[in-house]
């Protein structure tokens, strides 16, 4: 496990391995600072992390400046786990990619600057199998996001189809209605158009008669 810091200049420092009965980390952040920890990771293996931002003032709630965003990556960028803003949380994936992973701990700029600090404790492979509750949570709600996500679709759908059956049948009606009236003015013109040809053959034939031609 690698602990990169990401300030205004760059510098990288290893840890010593850890023993197999422990992998948590502690370290400290300051405000608007960033500090990346790297792990190699095999592809298909189980990881698990929980970080915590220690309260200095127990047992006194944590104050709104001690707040971390936090971020796990890939080395090849897809991002596995994200939160703004939190105190505390857990992630736990199955890598798809072998590499390096990537948690980024960034907390939030406050004036004066303060000093955060910072219990992370992660777990991969073997070392995970403690953690199998917290694994089997993450992925249950990660189905269960799934799931949610999938029901709105298909609720989405099913009120388009009824908003478009809706629509198809008021446009039958407006179209009913619509050679419903045409056929009525088509019987008025016919009607008046007979009648304005009634009404030229009378004045002809009087005119006709009054200069005694019929």
């Amino acid at each position: 496990m690698v602990l990169r810091s990401v300030n205004p200049w760059t510098f990288l420092f290893s840890l010593a391995i850890l023993s197999t009965v422990s992998q948590s980390l502690h370290f400290e952040l300051q405000s608007g600072r960033t500090k990346c920890i790297s792990e190699d990771i095999k592809s298909n293996s189980m990881t698990v992390g929980k970080y915590t931002v220690v309260n200095p003032n127990e047992p006194h709630p944590l104050p709104p400046s001690h707040k971390i965003s936090i971020r796990v990556t890939s080395s090849y960028g897809n991002s596995y786990h994200h939160a703004e803003d939190v105190q505390s949380g857990q992630f736990a994936f199955t890598a798809v990619e072998a590499g390096d992973y990537m948690t980024c701990f960034t907390a939030i700029d406050h004036k004066p600057e303060v000093t955060l600090s910072i219990d992370l404790d992660w777990r991969t492979g073997v070392h995970s199998k403690n953690w199998n509750t917290l694994a089997k949570k993450s992925q249950v709600e990660v189905m269960e996001f799934e799931v949610k996500k999938m029901i709105e679709t298909v609720n989405s759908i099913h009120e388009e189809m009824f908003y478009l059956r809706d629509r198809e049948e008021e446009m039958q009606n407006l179209n009913r209605a619509t050679n419903s009236k045409m056929a009525w003015l088509s019987f008025l013109s016919l009607f008046v158009c007979l009648g304005v040809a009634g009404m030229q053959f009378l004045h002809l034939k009087t005119f006709l008669e009054k200069k005694k031609v019929i």
